[in-house]
């Protein structure tokens, strides 16, 4: 019979140490006796104890008890929660050394992966730091322990729910309201039978999609009825895959958003949408400046989605096709170009990865200027496709650092493309996420 290991005894006693530096993810690096201990709660600079929380062989992990000597960068924490909550991480600094430290994330990424660095770096999108958000997937659990249901995200670390009262960093309309959603769902019959609340939101209109496992009786139907229409918030059942939503009430609910002052996107709950509206506003006439868009141009919009770039460009320039995987997104991006008379804009359902870009009619006439906004994974698998179009101009926006920068070392490196210009948009203040743009120019 294998014997089962035992894992290592944490030390108990506080630990003193300077941190020397910050990770990627928001916490502080310090050194004791040449191994790496990543301490959440910690600033660069700062003095701090730590109690440790795991024990790895290349690493370990801890967490702030005191701070002897606090950085000039750290702030009060405006959340009540922060610290257990794992939604936010660097909540404790000032948002301006926030963008900073998510600027040099940037930097070293494209010079780790890419060994090259921007002709000229961008000044950084900033908008809102509080209520910014306006999706989000909310965790819902019957404790009993604690004989109440638990509505918000889970702990820093642990796979449990954080007991929440509100969040700072979600639209106050729903933000305020977790303890409130907690009792709505203790007063149904199938309180231990909802697994989540999916949350959207457009300027007007809330949108609550509750996950419910079983059917929900006709009682119960009416007390979220009930509460949607005392409190004017759409109110949705989910009772399997995506594909299941349905309005409960009221009973044809269409949220759209305006990227634009003369354009609408029409978006149903589960659709990908950006959180924060401001900075994607902002983000939309960056990317129209930095593309250059003239009337003449012949766009790419790849991983288009409901047409969030495509739109915007196809009152810009002579045509643009947007491309994305996805089917029901397709299909609702088509829907938005007519309902904005947008005739030169055309919506494919491609994966590339499959069919290569030159074995598709839409693409046979070519593009001078291509924009791109993928998934954390990056783009890499398509662009040798992308360079082989021959495009003037190409813009990359990014979720993820690290695979921009990849990507962005294979189109200088390999495809002879320059780096002219990048930043970040400040898309999740008081997070380590860091959203990015980029622009290359053929050389």
């Amino acid at each position: 019979m294998a014997r089962r290991r035992r894992s290592a005894q944490l030390p108990t006693t506080p630990v003193n140490s300077l941190i020397e530096s910050l990770s990627h993810d928001g916490r502080g690096i310090a050194r004791i006796e040449g191994k790496t201990v990543f301490v959440d709660g910690a600033l660069p600079g700062e003095q701090i104890e730590f109690v440790y929380t795991r024990k790895h062989k290349n690493y370990d992990e801890g967490r702030t008890t005191q701070v002897v000597t606090a950085s000039q960068d750290r702030v009060e924490a405006r959340c009540q929660h922060y610290g257990i909550c794992g939604g936010c991480s660097l909540m404790h600094m000032d948002p301006g050394a926030q963008l900073r430290h998510k600027q040099a994330t940037l930097a070293e990424h494209f010079q780790h992966f890419g060994q090259l660095s921007p002709k000229k770096w961008l000044p950084p999108l900033t908008g809102p730091l509080w209520g910014y958000r306006r999706k989000a997937r909310l965790g819902v659990k019957y404790v009993t322990k604690k004989g109440k249901v638990l509505v918000g995200f889970r702990e820093k670390a642990s796979p449990y729910l954080a007991e929440l009262n509100q969040c700072e960093v979600l639209d106050p309309r729903v933000g305020k309201r977790l303890d409130e959603l907690g009792r709505l769902i203790e007063s149904l019959e199938a309180f231990q039978r909802i697994a989540q609340i999916e949350v959207a939101m457009d300027a007007e209109h809330v949108a609550l999609v509750f996950r419910n496992l079983d059917p929900l009786s006709e009682a119960d139907q009416q007390v979220l009825i009930s509460y949607g229409q005392q409190h004017d918030l759409w109110i949705y059942l989910q009772p399997g895959g995506p594909d299941t939503v349905s309005a409960l009430w009221p009973e044809s609910p269409q949220l759209r958003y305006c990227p634009e002052p003369d354009l609408t996107l029409d978006f149903a709950p589960g659709d990908f949408t950006q959180v924060n509206s401001g900075i994607n506003e902002k983000m939309i006439q960056l990317a129209m400046q930095l593309l250059d868009v003239q009337a003449e141009d012949r766009v790419l919009d790849l991983f288009c989605g409901l047409g969030n770039f495509t739109l915007p460009l196809a009152s810009r320039v002579a045509s643009v096709i947007g491309v994305e995987g996805d089917a029901s997104l397709v299909t609702h991006a088509r829907r938005n170009a007519m309902l904005n008379q947008l005739e030169n804009a055309e919506f494919e359902q491609a994966d590339l990865t499959k069919t290569a870009l030159k074995d598709y009619p839409w693409a046979k006439a070519g593009f001078n200027k291509i924009l791109l906004d993928p998934p954390r994974s990056g783009a890499f698998e398509v662009l040798e496709q992308l360079a082989d179009l021959g495009a003037e101009r190409l813009l990359y926006v990014s979720c993820n650092p690290a695979t921009l920068a990849r990507d962005a070392g294979e189109l200088v490196n390999k495809h002879g493309y320059q780096l002219d210009a990048a930043g970040v948009m400040d898309m999740f203040p008081h997070t380590a996420h860091v959203e990015s743009i980029a622009v290359f120019n053929k050389i």
